[in-house]
């Protein structure tokens, strides 16, 4: 029951699902309620079974909750499933304090995950963020030295600078840059994305909807207990803004026969070959949506349509996505 193609991350990385399986909302966010781990271990089941490989977690998703699902879920199948792993992202109580991109800390992380994860190679492990705390050419010699040890196969980065980004692949290539990308958020358009395709690194394109916004099924004003009321995007007018752009994506789906969710997912999608849309799932239920969006193709004229009407700055407010 195949029903992905692959992509290959990298020009000289590894051939992973075209489609990837963000595992973080199967561990409690923000503090959250924490889902049923019976689904969620299920959702990785299927998935693997219809073809998605790639398995996106990070070990600080539900303070190591997330690896230890993942853990339980590939046991017995560790060949179907290629495990990739941020690090150095520090939370207590579901808040973020900050970065620990230090190599001692890095060392540290390294067999905590492995050891949750019941693993004894990450596919591909990343630092979650560059925040400039850490010189790069430690933060990427240390996980170098990793690969050397056998405990990590490739390079990956997420949330990083053009220049930080040029410098890591210098020091090492660098597989995958794993970065927020939607017809919401497309400011990496702008030096970012054409700075890796130059470099010959994949993309993993997560939140794909942006946050939800780009599914249609959100209402104005969100419940006061939702996460997303802390970001400007999702606040008063901005927010009533962005749901009347979101119309004309709601129009384009019906007319083609889909939802907006597979819209959003299709765009990023045909943006490249060497562009893996990372779409988070908890629930069985969703993946047979997002799998058939990978096979939803745009005339050029739905393509104009949805430029223009998301073309960059065209969504008012801000996430914790935006650079």
């Amino acid at each position: 029951m195949k029903n992905i193609t692959n992509i290959q991350l990298g020009n000289n990385g590894p051939f992973v699902s075209r489609l990837g399986l963000g595992c973080m909302r199967m561990s409690s966010i923000w503090g959250g309620p924490t889902p049923d781990e019976t689904e969620s271990i299920a959702t990785i089941h299927e998935a693997l079974e219809r073809g998605i490989t790639f398995l996106n977690t990070g070990d600080f998703y539900g303070a190591g909750h997330n690896e230890l699902l993942i853990g339980k879920a590939i046991k017995g199948r560790r060949d179907e499933a290629f495990i990739s792993v941020k690090f150095g992202a520090i939370f207590h109580n579901g808040q973020p304090l900050g970065m620990d991109l230090r190599p001692i800390s890095i060392k540290n992380f390294i067999n905590y995950s492995l050891t949750r994860l019941g693993i004894e190679t990450i596919d591909l492990y990343q630092p979650s963020r560059m925040d400039g705390s850490v010189p790069v050419e430690d933060i990427i010699g240390t996980v170098v030295n990793l690969i050397k040890e056998g405990k990590v196969r490739y390079i990956g980065v997420s949330e990083i600078t053009t220049d930080q980004l040029r410098l890591a692949n210098s020091i090492h290539p660098i597989s995958a840059l794993e970065i927020g990308y939607s017809l919401a958020d497309r400011q990496i358009e702008n030096d970012l994305l054409p700075t890796a395709k130059e470099l010959g690194i994949g993309i993993i394109a997560f939140a794909n909807t942006a946050e939800g916004l780009l599914t249609g099924e959100m209402k104005t004003p969100l419940p006061e207990n939702d996460y997303r009321t802390h970001f400007s995007r999702f606040q008063g007018d901005n927010l009533l803004h962005n749901l009347k752009k979101v119309e004309v994506l709601k129009q384009l789906a019906n007319s083609k026969g889909c939802t907006p969710t597979q819209i959003a997912i299709a765009w990023v999608k045909e943006q490249g070959d060497h562009i893996m849309p990372l779409v988070s799932m908890s629930r069985r239920s969703h993946l047979p949506e997002n799998i058939a969006a990978m096979d939803i193709v745009f005339t050029q004229e739905e393509m104009n349509t949805l430029n223009t009407t998301f073309a960059i700055g065209a969504i008012q407010g801000g996430t914790y996505l935006q650079r």
